[in-house]
């Protein structure tokens, strides 16, 4: 483990553009399956890391420090990618679109059921 700050978002998002643009990225198998199941490729991912927003930053998670950002591929697609934020290698550990009833808009969860 890396020791990096894992707290500040304005910093989480600079190291996830960086991380992208490196291709300093691994993809595990059920976000790769959640890739193809939404029809993802990987340059969207990585376009979103680009410029992803912090939605939701978990430091102190149990399996280890990660985040929900939200971001847009080449097409403006808005893709939401949970991911590492504790490594030198950015893992992604799922991806999906934000839709409704969970996402009111990309960046707002809905109701819980």
């Amino acid at each position: 483990m890396v020791d990096l700050n894992i707290y500040d978002p304005v910093i989480i998002e600079a190291r996830l553009r960086h991380q992208a643009e490196a291709d300093a990225v691994r993809v595990t198998e059920h976000a790769h399956q959640e890739m193809v199941e939404d029809d993802y490729s990987i340059d969207d991912v990585l376009c979103a890391l680009s410029n992803a927003k912090v939605l939701e930053n978990y430091p102190d998670h149990k399996r280890g420090a990660c985040c929900l950002v939200c971001g847009q591929n080449g097409a403006g697609r808005y893709i939401h990618v949970v991911c590492s934020t504790s490594l030198k290698l950015v893992v992604i550990i799922t991806v999906y679109e934000p839709m409704p009833p969970k996402w009111i808009n990309p960046a707002k969860r809905g109701k819980k059921t």
